[in-house]
C-alpha cells in the first residue's frame, strides 16, 4: 500500500480522530497511520472499523513509556521510512506532518485543523504554565517545533484548512494561503430520536471549552437538566463544581451508540469554546435536528445559523447570558428549529467532503 493518512494519535473520540477514520474509510486503497490508540478512544473500534491493513499504529514498547507528544514526534520522525516511494500521502495533526520529510516523490497534502496556537498566538499563555526556572527551556523547545513545523509545511504541495477561521489564523501566522473543505459530518448516523427534557454538552473538559460556565449556569436553574457526555483533565475540578447538583450528570466519553441516543434524545446543545477552530460537535447536534446555543466567534460562525440553528452569544460569555439563552431555548422553540437544523447540517455531509477531498487528489 502506497497511500497514506497521517494523524498524531486517536485519542479520543474528537472531530479530528473521526475525520481521519472517515478519510481511510472512504479513500479506497489509504491506510491510515498513527502514532497510538489510546484506551480513551477505544470506543472508535479503529481496528475492527478499518482492519489491520487499514491502520498502522508506529509506537512499541519502547516507546510507550514516554509522553503522547514526546512518542508522536519519536514515531513520525524515526519510523516513517516507508513513506519514501508513497504515491500521495495526507498529512493532518500537529506532529505527523513532520514525517513529509521522509517522502521523496507523490503528491503532499496538508489537512490543517490548526497550526499549533502555543507555538503561535497563545504562546505566552502556554509558557504561564511552566514554572519561572522551567520556561527558558520551554521557549527552546517551542522554538524548534515551530522550525520543523514551518520547514514541514514548505514541503506540501496543497494545504486545506477546516474553516475560513483556521485558514485566516494560517494565512496570519504563516503567511501561508489554503484552500477551505469542512470537515465531515454522519449525517446518517447522527438522527432525530425524541425530543427529550435536557441540555447536552459534548465539549472536551479543558479550559477553553468553558464547562465551567455552562455548569455554573445550571447551577442557578435548578428546572433545567444538563447532560455532560464527554471527559478531560479538568473533570475532577468539574465534578466538584457541580457537586450537590442534581441538575447535573456526567456521563463521561460515550460509545458509538450511546453518544447518538444522547444526542438525538436531548432538547439542545450548548458548546461555547474560546475561538473554535471549527467544531464539528454542533453539527453533529444539527444533524440530528437539536440546536445549539454557541458562541459569535470562530468556526462556529461558519455553522450555527443565530436564530434559525441555534443562539450565538458574545464571545466575552458569561454565566447570566448563558442562563438567558437555555430559558429562550423552550421545548416549543428547540423543536421548531428541527428542520433548519438538519437542513444546515447536511451542507457538512461526509458525501460532500470526500467527493471535495477526491477532487484535490485528481488535481494535485
Amino acid at each position: 500500500m502506497s497511500n497514506y493518512i497521517l494523524y498524531d494519535y486517536l485519542q479520543v473520540s474528537g472531530g479530528a480522530e473521526r475525520l481521519s477514520i472517515d478519510l481511510a474509510k472512504g479513500l479506497p486503497g489509504y491506510q491510515l497511520v498513527v502514532s497510538r490508540v489510546f484506551e480513551q478512544a477505544r470506543y472508535l473500534a479503529a481496528e475492527q472499523v478499518l482492519g489491520t491493513e487499514g491502520l498502522r499504529c508506529l509506537g512499541s514498547t519502547s516507546t510507550r513509556p514516554l509522553p503522547r507528544v514526546a512518542e508522536a514526534l519519536a514515531c513520525f520522525t524515526l519510523r516513517t521510512g516507508f513513506l519514501r516511494d508513497a504515491q500521495t500521502v495526507i498529512y493532518s495533526g500537529l506532529y505527523a506532518p513532520l514525517a513529509v520529510t521522509h517522502q521523496v516523490s507523490g503528491t503532499r497534502i496538508y489537512y490543517c485543523h490548526t497550526p499549533p496556537r502555543y507555538i503561535y498566538d497563545w504562546r505566552e499563555r502556554y509558557l504561564q504554565r511552566f514554572a519561572p526556572l522551567v520556561r527558558p527551556l520551554a521557549v527552546i523547545a517551542f522554538d524548534a517545533l515551530q522550525r520543523r513545523y514551518e520547514g514541514a509545511l514548505a514541503h506540501m504541495d496543497r494545504i486545506i484548512t477546516n474553516s475560513e477561521n483556521v485558514r485566516r489564523r494560517l494565512r496570519v501566522n504563516l503567511g501561508l494561503e489554503s484552500q477551505v473543505i469542512h470537515p465531515p459530518v454522519d449525517t446518517e448516523r447522527f438522527r432525530w430520536i425524541e425530543q427529550g427534557d435536557y441540555f447536552i454538552s459534548l465539549a472536551r473538559l479543558e479550559a477553553n471549552k468553558r464547562v465551567d460556565i455552562i455548569i455554573k449556569a445550571f447551577l442557578g436553574l435548578p428546572d433545567q437538566k444538563l447532560v455532560i457526555a464527554s471527559g478531560g483533565r479538568d473533570e475532577m475540578a468539574l465534578r466538584q463544581l457541580a457537586d450537590g447538583a442534581a441538575n447535573i450528570r456526567f456521563i463521561g466519553w460515550q460509545d458509538e451508540a450511546s453518544l447518538r441516543a444522547c444526542i438525538g434524545g436531548a432538547r439542545a446543545a450548548i458548546y461555547v469554546p474560546t475561538d473554535e477552530d471549527f467544531g464539528m460537535s454542533p453539527v453533529e447536534a444539527m444533524s440530528a435536528g437539536k440546536p445549539v446555543i454557541g458562541v459569535r466567534e470562530g468556526g462556529l460562525m461558519e455553522t450555527i445559523v443565530d436564530g434559525v440553528t441555534g443562539l450565538l452569544l458574545e464571545p466575552e460569555l458569561d454565566v447570566e447570558s448563558l442562563r438567558e439563552a437555555i430559558n429562550a431555548l423552550h421545548p416549543a422553540r428547540a423543536l421548531a428549529m428541527r428542520g433548519a437544523c438538519e437542513s444546515q447540517a447536511e451542507k457538512f455531509s461526509k458525501r460532500n467532503f470526500l467527493e471535495r477531498m477526491e477532487a484535490i487528489i485528481r488535481n494535485s
